[in-house]
């Protein structure tokens, strides 16, 4: 828990109109004026100036919001609350009807802050091999994913696991998620959900035409390669919204990145299994 909150930053989704209306009702019935700042989760640029003086970062919005908003806060270890106004909300901690209520208790000392693993993708380009270019490190909460690209034609990706080769796959993609990335597009294609603090990985097929489906539960220190082969095209992406154009011959190394999403947490520690079912649309007999 930060030793006192002074400077309270409030990222907001601008797709949805009620996420500034709700960021400014947090600012004006809290009376934070004199110590806020409000700004759009897709201004990346102006945000990194504006959390260095920041002690906590509240969004408004979905975890969308927050996967961007992390971009900024990881490396400089600012704690994070989500006002959950979308779907799922598995990273959030408040629901709208009770944020202007709850919200003052995170900022007054309560509350514990959960590191959450992230993971790290760096891409090596074929051209050159005595000099290949090097792209990134890109950082990212939830996942990185190989996909084909816009041609609809699966994708050849060779794998290596601390430079063991572990597959090689004709398939739509290749997924590594880290526990928090395992209730999100992982989970959609069959890929088991991990506690939000584990550190461990996900290598998951997609759609795996030739090769390997299931899935791999990695050890935090692994390394891994995807190696893009054949002729087709690709695409990488990091927490969904940062691609890259891969050509083949291009390959991916990830690892676990040295930054921790920190989230101010005052639920309790069994929340996330006392609201997996409800989140993911299923209900608890007799509920």
């Amino acid at each position: 828990m930060p030793n006192q909150i002074r400077t309270v930053g409030i990222i907001y989704n601008a797709r949805i109109p009620e996420a500034l209306d709700l960021s400014t009702a947090i600012v004006n019935e809290l009376s934070l004026e004199q110590s806020s700042w409000i700004s759009p989760a897709e201004n990346l640029e102006e945000l990194r100036e504006q959390v260095t003086a920041t002690d906590l970062v509240v969004t408004t919005g979905g975890d969308g919001t927050m996967l961007r908003a992390v971009q900024v806060t990881a490396p400089l270890n600012v704690p994070m609350v989500g006002i959950n106004m979308g779907r799922l909300g598995f990273m959030t901690e408040l629901q709208v009807h009770d944020a202007l209520e709850k919200l003052p208790s995170y900022y007054n000392g309560h509350g514990r802050v959960d590191k959450h693993n992230m993971i790290s993708a760096r891409i090596v380009r074929s051209g050159n091999a005595a000099l290949p270019k090097v792209e990134g490190p890109f950082h990212g909460l939830n996942d990185v994913v190989l996909t084909r690209g816009s041609v609809s034609r699966v994708v050849t990706i060779r794998t290596t696991v601390d430079g063991a080769e572990v597959a090689s796959l004709r398939a739509d993609g290749i997924i590594l998620a880290t526990a928090t990335g395992s209730t999100g597009y992982s989970l959609a294609v069959g890929g088991p959900i991990l506690d939000p603090l584990s550190e461990d990985l996900i290598l998951k097929p997609v759609a795996a035409h030739v090769g390997m489906s299931a899935s791999l539960v990695l050890l935090p220190r692994a390394k891994v390669g995807l190696h893009l082969e054949g002729a087709q095209e690709a695409v990488l992406s990091v927490d969904g919204y940062m691609e890259r154009q891969l050509q083949p011959g291009d390959r991916v190394e990830i690892e676990q990145s040295p930054l921790k999403a920190r989230f101010l947490r005052a639920q309790p520690s069994n929340h996330f299994y006392a609201t997996l079912t409800r989140r993911l649309g299923f209900s608890i007999r007799g509920q």
